[in-house]
Order: C-alpha cells, then sequence, then structure tokens
C-alpha cells in the first residue's frame, strides 16, 4: 500500500481547518494537494477525532491478519482434499 505524504493527525487537522470555514481551493492550495485528495479523506475520516482513527488502524491491521490466516487455512484444506481424493 502506498504511504501518505499526510499522516492521520495532519489530515484530521486539515479537515477541522475545513469545518472551521476555511474554503477547500485555499486548504489545497495552502497544503500542496488535490481536490480529490481533500474530498477522499472527508469521505473517510470526516467526524472522527484520534482515537477513532487509531481503533479503525487496529480492525483493519486484524482483519488483514484474519484474511492472510483464512488464505492459508482455505489452501491447506484444498491440499487435504486432493490427497485424500487420490488415494
Amino acid at each position: 500500500m502506498k504511504q501518505s505524504r499526510y499522516s492521520e493527525p495532519q489530515i484530521l487537522a486539515i479537515l477541522r481547518q475545513a469545518e472551521g470555514g476555511v474554503s477547500v481551493s485555499e486548504l489545497c492550495r495552502e497544503h500542496g494537494m488535490s481536490d480529490a485528495s481533500f474530498y477522499k479523506w472527508r469521505a473517510k475520516y470526516g467526524g472522527m477525532d484520534a482515537s477513532m482513527v487509531s481503533q479503525m488502524k487496529a480492525i483493519e491491521d486484524e482483519n488483514r491478519r484474519l484474511k492472510k490466516m483464512f488464505a492459508e487455512l482455505s489452501m491447506q484444506n484444498e491440499l487435504l482434499k486432493e490427497a485424500l481424493g487420490k488415494k
């Protein structure tokens, strides 16, 4: 996954500035980012605080770990089915 130029606290600070009344185009020009990035961040992080972002990261990490475990177990299951089917 590509690393972002901005950390989550920086993104939240930029979103708070927008909520405070600063225009989106001015914020984007000031921080050197595109309008699309701002709206993508607002869709993902809108209404969150720092603790919610850390919880979201923990859940994403756990989800990634569980998907990897599932893939490994399903591969083992297929191998066992093949081995038992050939006998």
